[in-house]
């Protein structure tokens, strides 16, 4: 039998009737396309939908987001839900109408009484808007008519990991795409020599959950959408530089080198992932300059220092990280996202929160004005919160002076601004004891739906198929909150 030697001579194997089965689109699709988008078809394509991803469904009001995430769960009756019933019926059992057999954790749950437990801070108004905010947030409080506080958030996760885990991915079990790697899988990147996804961590004085690379994981979709941690000190990226004695040059050579054995070794078998490493490795060559650049805060001016606090030039501190975030992303960076551990106050509340607060106050509120005068916030959606909420009970013994909260997923307080949010409003209402949410409920996929809304994405269309079947952000639930939308 005489041999087959269709495409022996052609290393991409294609032949005409291949060329013109793969050809879906029109001559002046392309060039209007090109035009308007210079990578459109380099990007890649919704398989479901066809569409080519790196373009919104509809024109966002924000092109970006820094979030400021509180790992470890904040109180939200010492932050921005003020309940006066809890002074007056503080020591009192909590009613067990109100409670209603809610599941508890291990903590608590063999405790005999649940003593009603007034925050030890008070609570004042502030700005037009008349907002409630507590005297542990004196600056985020000036800046009361520009952020949205929503007191309705619920969630069903009960302990760290999975809430965590829930919030960043959509998901109380780890494997699924965070947040910021399905943001950049939907929109792409505004700077090719940085990542569309960066991450920056640090840690207070309290109690510190863990934090996991899963949580900035690119899941199951494409590794180039993982997120990139931004560390403190002189080497921000990990094996970033190179070796002594390798000059620039030489670093090109080697990486086209590099490039043409793995695009050989693509067309032979076919695994895109071989595609996505040849960009890690562009990237990771280009970032050797950008980042450094980026991460370099000595042209800042005094004003800006005395604005974020002096905290922000020591490296790795929560201020520091505020204004690294401004600086990414007014660079192109698409997801910031920024955790900050030491929120988890079982025990010693009053004190360990008081500091926590004054770790992160002056630089969050800082962020806002700064966006703010560079007129980047109206494109910019800031968030900040953590992963649930905690109780209204005290944890063990009951004592005024220092006491401790247990979680509390029924019920937690967040605040967003910029990027097509409302400014100036409270959204939503607890009980009088601050326990169940009683108007203008937000769960955590309501939450992902309207932040991917203000990016111009439809949370139902922005989808993955992934072992025969199909992924979103908000998996099966999920709409967007309509009034909080500017």
């Amino acid at each position: 039998m005489e041999e087959d030697k269709t495409n022996k001579e052609s290393p991409l194997k294609v032949n005409r009737r291949h060329f013109f089965s793969q050809l879906s689109v029109g001559i002046g699709s392309l060039a209007l396309g090109s035009l308007l988008i210079p990578d459109l078809f380099k990007k890649e394509q919704d398989v479901l939908t066809g569409r080519a991803l790196g373009i919104p469904h509809f024109a966002p009001k924000a092109k970006r987001v820094i979030y400021l995430f509180q790992a470890g769960a904040p109180s939200q009756l010492e932050t921005f839900d003020h309940k006066p019933t809890l002074r007056k019926r503080m020591g009192e059992d909590l009613p067990e109408s109100i409670r209603n057999g809610q599941r508890l954790t291990g903590m608590t749950s063999g405790q005999d009484k649940f003593p009603l437990m007034p925050p030890a801070v008070k609570f004042n108004q502030h700005g037009k808007s008349g907002a409630w905010v507590s005297d542990f947030f004196p600056h985020i409080a000036k800046i009361a008519d520009e952020i949205c506080i929503v007191r309705s958030m619920h969630t069903e996760a009960i302990n760290h990991d999975p809430a965590i885990t829930f919030f960043q991915t959509g998901s109380q079990q780890g494997g699924r795409p965070s947040m910021g790697s399905w943001m950049s899988y939907g929109l792409g990147s505004e700077n090719k020599n940085l990542p569309s996804f960066v991450v920056l961590t640090s840690r207070g004085k309290g109690n510190s959950q863990g934090l996991y690379s899963k949580l900035w994981s690119s899941g199951f979709l494409d590794s180039k959408h993982q997120g990139v941690l931004l560390r403190a000190g002189k080497n921000p990226v990990l094996y970033l530089n190179d070796p002594e004695g390798i000059s620039r040059s030489d670093k090109r050579h080697l990486l086209d080198n590099v490039s043409s054995l793995n695009k050989l070794h693509h067309v032979e078998t076919g695994d895109d992932e071989i595609e996505s490493r040849i960009a890690q490795y562009e990237m990771a060559y280009r970032m050797q300059m950008s980042v450094p650049d980026v991460m370099d805060i000595s042209k800042e001016p005094e004003s800006i220092i005395k604005l974020y606090g002096e905290d922000c030039q020591v490296p790795g501190t929560y201020a520091a990280n505020a204004l690294q975030a401004r600086r990414l992303a007014e660079n192109g960076v698409r997801f910031i996202q920024l955790y900050h551990q030491g929120w988890d106050q079982h025990g010693n509340l009053p004190n360990e929160m008081a500091g926590q607060a004054k770790d992160v106050d002056q630089a969050s509120a800082a962020l806002i004005l700064d966006l703010k005068q560079r007129g980047m916030l109206e494109d910019t959606l800031v968030i900040w919160g953590g992963e649930f909420g905690r109780t209204n009970y005290c944890q063990g013994k009951f004592d005024p002076e220092n006491y401790g909260r247990d979680h509390h997923p029924r019920a937690f307080s967040i605040w967003m601004a910029g990027g097509g949010i409302k400014p100036g409003i409270t959204y939503g209402q607890t009980d009088e004891f601050g326990y169940n949410v009683v108007e203008n409920p937000v769960h955590i996929n309501d939450f992902h739906a309207t932040l991917l809304h203000t990016m111009g994405l439809q949370h139902e269309q922005l989808t993955y198929k992934y072992q025969g079947r199909r992924f979103r952000l908000t998996d099966v639930a999920g709409n967007v909150v309509k009034d909080l939308l500017a």
